[in-house]
């Protein structure tokens, strides 16, 4: 993967978008976050999911919510069929479907970041979603009178359905992610704010740098000094949410250099810090 396509600007522009997908290859996506929440249905393959500071390997009828805030990759291990459904949710969208009493963003946002994402369907469960999945599908071909509010009805029929799931759930899933990257993702989320080295972390980790960044990229799909900026971003639109200045968002996310933060996060975010600090709407995470 080419470093300079790695953090090119892609948002969700509409308030759904739903991806059927069967493909063939041996590769995997770098970490990244979305501008939305998304509802992972996976169905063949032999693949790795990665959360965060976790990684699952995937059966069929495992399903995963994911919140802007959360990276995450998958990696197929070989050229077998990865067959899977993804859902990107606008966070303005669910708040429109969710009503006073029932929150349909509940799966999303209210466990730990990075935990609690995946749980698991047996074949009647899975069935009852991918039915569910087939009609929101059908109705985004259609432009007919009411298409629109079957469609929305079906989209809070399976959030419904994923939110009582998920918390009736005591599926614990296995994580797999090595020690090593997982450590480094510790240690550096740990001193994010400060500086931060190779040198550093081969000494924290008593283990060769060259190892621990092969082994990072090969995870991460990122090399660790991305996944550094990646962080740092995210974290410094935290910070412009919370009303910081753009100065304090700068040196609070940990950069140095002022012209450094501001060519980073418009490259990242694909607006300005100022731009973003000054929208009403959702923080666009990448």
């Amino acid at each position: 993967m080419n470093e300079s396509q790695e953090y090119q600007y892609d948002p969700i522009q509409l308030d759904l978008l739903y991806l059927h997908r069967v493909t063939t290859y041996n590769m995997g996506t770098f970490y990244h976050r979305h501008n939305g929440y998304e509802l992972y249905i996976f169905l063949r393959g032999n693949v790795n999911f990665y959360i965060e500071n976790r990684c699952y390997h995937l059966e069929r009828g495992d399903l995963i919510v994911l919140s802007p805030e959360e990276m995450h990759r998958s990696f197929a291990l070989d050229k077998n069929e990865y067959e899977r459904i993804t859902i990107n949710l606008q966070k303005s969208y669910l708040n429109r479907l969710s009503t006073s009493s029932t929150n349909l963003s509940a799966c999303f946002d209210h466990r730990p970041k990075g935990k609690g994402n995946i749980i698991h369907l047996n074949e009647e469960e899975l069935e009852q979603f991918l039915k569910l999945t087939t009609q929101v599908e059908q109705m985004l071909l259609i432009s007919d009178y009411g298409a629109d509010i079957m469609r929305n009805m079906l989209i809070a029929r399976l959030l419904l359905m994923t939110n009582l799931t998920f918390k009736h759930t005591n599926f614990v899933p296995t994580d797999i992610m090595p020690e090593l990257v997982r450590n480094a993702m510790e240690y550096i989320e740990t001193n994010l704010t400060e500086s931060l080295t190779l040198q550093q972390l081969s000494e924290k980790l008593f283990t060769n740098s060259s190892y621990i960044s092969r082994q990072f990229k090969k995870h991460t799909g990122l090399t660790i000094r991305n996944y550094i900026l990646n962080r740092r971003i995210e974290l410094a639109q935290n910070c412009l949410s919370e009303g910081m200045s753009i100065t304090e968002a700068c040196y609070h996310s940990g950069f140095g250099d002022y012209a450094n933060f501001i060519r980073t996060f418009t490259k990242m975010v694909g607006t300005s810090p100022g731009k973003f600090a000054r929208k009403p709407s959702d923080p666009e995470l990448k």
